[in-house]
């Protein structure tokens, strides 16, 4: 957990009902449609402790979209808890990070993220470093891991490797829904996408 998102958790329960109601009308009206009105209802708080913990819309939408990608890390790269073979351990991982890439919030957050780097390019920036980067640099550890382990043989590049991973999971898919060629995704294609990545991954970098 990063040193912001280790501040929101030390100030309790007020904050996280603001991030709960955040996260429940951000899934159904979408960022545009949000307002902070309807947050504080949501979170049962007045538009006052809303503001003391956040200045404005974006900045919330950018703590809420943070704790999900770092509670999707973890669960992401929870593949070295897994029992059984090691490219099945890997499947889980991608499986976990693409059934949250293609989840309602999961495509909500990107879209938003990316319309409003446009404008905002902090905003980019932030998400940034607060989640896919975040993420990468936990991969890393992790591959490292399993070099150790003797599960993938050495990496020149483990930054690079980390991406490889993550845009395999990509493929197929997450154009097609960005661009609304398909509006949503079938459990068999998801299943095809995250074993053609780690074979394609581990033809890379298995030992």
């Amino acid at each position: 957990m990063n040193t912001h998102s280790t501040e929101l958790a030390r100030k309790g329960r007020k904050v996280a009902q603001v991030l709960q109601g955040a996260h429940d009308v951000f899934m159904v009206q979408g960022y545009e449609g949000a307002n902070v009105d309807a947050i504080a209802r949501a979170a049962g708080v007045s538009k006052a402790t809303l503001y003391s913990y956040f200045p404005d819309k974006r900045a919330l939408f950018a703590a809420v979209a943070q704790i999900a990608c770092e509670e999707q890390t973890r669960l992401s790269l929870s593949f070295a808890d897994y029992d059984g073979p090691f490219e099945e351990q890997l499947y889980k991982g991608c499986r976990s990070f693409m059934e949250f890439l293609y989840s309602p919030f999961g495509m909500q957050m990107f879209r938003t993220v990316m319309s409003e780097a446009a404008r905002f390019p902090d905003f980019g920036r932030e998400f940034w470093n607060s989640g896919p980067e975040m993420a990468h640099a936990q991969m890393v550890e992790a591959f490292k891991d399993a070099v150790e382990a003797g599960h993938l043989k050495p990496i020149d590049d483990y930054a690079l490797a980390a991406e490889t991973l993550s845009e395999l999971c990509k493929i197929y898919l997450h154009p097609r829904l960005l661009l609304g060629v398909i509006d949503t995704v079938d459990p068999k294609d998801v299943d095809r996408v995250a074993r053609h990545a780690v074979d394609m991954f581990m033809a890379r970098y298995g030992a």
